[in-house]
């Protein structure tokens, strides 16, 4: 759990910066259209479009812009096809990297992304070649002062979740992904707001890394992160505290 639990103070840091420059809200408002585009417009209808809704009220944005973003999309007639399309390979350390992109053009972005891991002295690999390290789970963080060990594991385990474990300094709800929404409601009804809530990929082991190759690693990663086709990042990396405050 070590990579998703630093991952998570990448995101935290990233998402400051991104907001300013708007990348954040550009990609949230993509993945809307291009959801309710493929699927129902209707979120209660469609779990990607549920999903990728509260992730923009999540990251703060304005209502009635994701209410246009879902028109657009469910009014779409132009020719661009968008698809999800993982990306996969190694950085420096042995490091598993996954990058999930909303792309309409596959040969342009594997081409940017394999530059990218080339860059660092990695390398961008075939399909499922490192995703089977990964399983696809609903992650909730909520504040370990928000609530109780005993009260919050009472609450998430008997609305779905599969687990209650501390990590960085906060409680990590795991869930499979489609208990997330439950468990997220059980937690707010009892009066406890969570930090995030996500269906994301955790790895089933890490991989320790430090000096030159957790900063080749978090290099890779921002590249990532910044491209316009990715929607998200995940990796397998477990950085020690002190070096992940040195390089991060």
């Amino acid at each position: 759990m070590g990579g998703h639990s630093h991952w998570k103070g990448i995101k935290e840091k990233k998402g400051k910066i991104d907001k300013q420059r708007g990348k954040l809200f550009a990609k949230l408002i993509r993945a809307i259209e291009i959801s309710a585009r493929q699927g129902d417009a209707n979120p209660d209808n469609n779990p990607n479009l549920f999903d990728a809704v509260q992730r923009a009220k999540d990251s703060a944005v304005p209502k009635d812009t994701i209410e246009r973003a879902i028109k657009r999309g469910a009014g779409e007639t132009g020719d661009a096809n968008y698809e999800t399309v993982y990306y996969e390979g190694y950085a420096p350390g042995g490091v598993a990297v996954i990058a999930e992109a909303l792309t309409d053009n596959r040969n342009r972005t594997s081409q940017d992304l394999r530059s990218y891991f080339n860059k660092v002295g990695g390398n961008m690999s075939e399909p499922n070649s490192v995703k089977w390290m990964f399983d696809k789970r609903g992650v909730i963080v909520v504040e370990q002062g928000a609530a109780e060990e005993d009260r919050l594991m009472e609450i998430a385990l008997e609305s779905g979740a599969e687990d209650v474990r501390e990590a960085a300094g906060d409680w990590e709800i795991v869930t499979e992904p489609a208990a997330l929404q439950g468990v997220r409601e059980a937690i707010e009804a009892a009066g406890i707001a969570p930090l995030s809530a996500e269906v994301t990929m955790l790895p089933q082991n890490t991989v320790p890394v430090d000096g030159s190759e957790a900063k080749a690693v978090l290099r890779l990663i921002e590249m990532l992160e910044d491209h316009d086709d990715v929607q998200a990042v995940y990796a397998n990396f477990d950085i020690p505290e002190e070096v992940f405050a040195e390089v991060g």
